[in-house]
């Protein structure tokens, strides 16, 4: 086989990779990163959670569970340079900048197969082990302590958002479930809501939904998902109707106004 006509292209590829790169050496530097974005986030949660166990409203053990989760997403967070780029960045920048074409070419050539094995799988599956070892920690601490209280409340609260955010949708929802087991809260049911319907489990979040509205009549959150079960349960017709007696009581600068509007304009 003749691949002359394919190193070209090869060469093609490797410039386009590298372009966003060359490209970031002639811009200013940025004002702030993305990681001083989430270092000053991650202190506001921490301040927040010593005020919550300050007022009593998180015990000790709950405390350090939601510490933990918080140092655990501070550790993850991607790094960034700082905002000022010096002479010895920019000078490694360009380095990179050749360098990057010429090696991958120096690892291809000698077979012409992309035969190397790759490491992001098993960094993916230590990063998912070290989660699964903090959610484990947080379920034994939960164990321990009295559901019905407003500091188990929380902790399992912040494990269902843990478990959502990885995808696994039964057992967030499980233990949002046992969230509301100590006290209704408007917010969290929505979100339990939420989980039911994106595991396709539209009967369960009507009935969820049902129970949950005659407690909060007003709130918009639980009254948006009614409508949305209905949609997704086949009864467009009814979905309008939700959403229109949501939207007629709306204040005009409602944010989410604008949002229903186009739900009920995308109804069969």
């Amino acid at each position: 086989m003749n691949w002359f006509p394919f190193w070209p292209l090869l060469g093609l590829l490797a410039v386009a990779a590298i372009l966003p790169l060359a490209a970031s050496l002639f811009r200013p530097p940025a004002a702030r990163g993305r990681r001083e974005a989430d270092l000053a986030l991650y202190r506001a949660q921490m301040e927040e959670l010593d005020r919550e166990r300050d007022a009593g409203r998180l015990d000790e053990t709950a405390h350090k569970a939601a510490v933990l989760e918080v140092q655990r997403r501070l550790l993850a967070a991607p790094a960034e340079p700082g905002t000022q780029a010096g002479r010895g960045a920019k000078l490694a920048l360009w380095a990179t900048v050749a360098a990057v074409p010429l090696l991958a070419l120096a690892l291809y050539w000698p077979s012409a197969l992309p035969d190397m094995p790759s490491a992001p799988f098993s960094l993916r599956q230590q990063v998912a082990a070290r989660d699964e070892e903090m959610l484990e920690l947080l379920r034994s601490r939960l164990a321990r302590l009295d559901p019905t209280t407003p500091q188990a409340q929380e902790g399992y609260r912040l494990l269902g958002n843990a478990e959502r955010s990885r995808g696994a949708l039964g057992p967030a929802a499980a233990a949002y479930k046992r969230a509301l087991a100590a006290q209704f809260d408007p917010e969290l049911t929505s979100q339990l809501a939420q989980v039911l319907l994106e595991d396709e489990k539209v009967e369960d979040a009507r009935r969820l939904l049902a129970t949950a509205l005659p407690q909060a009549p007003q709130h918009v959150g639980l009254r948006f998902l009614s409508g949305l079960v209905e949609a997704r349960a086949g009864h467009p017709e009814r979905a309008r109707e939700l959403w229109q007696a949501l939207v007629a009581e709306a204040p005009p600068e409602a944010p989410w106004r604008a949002m229903v509007e186009r739900r009920m304009q995308e109804l069969p």
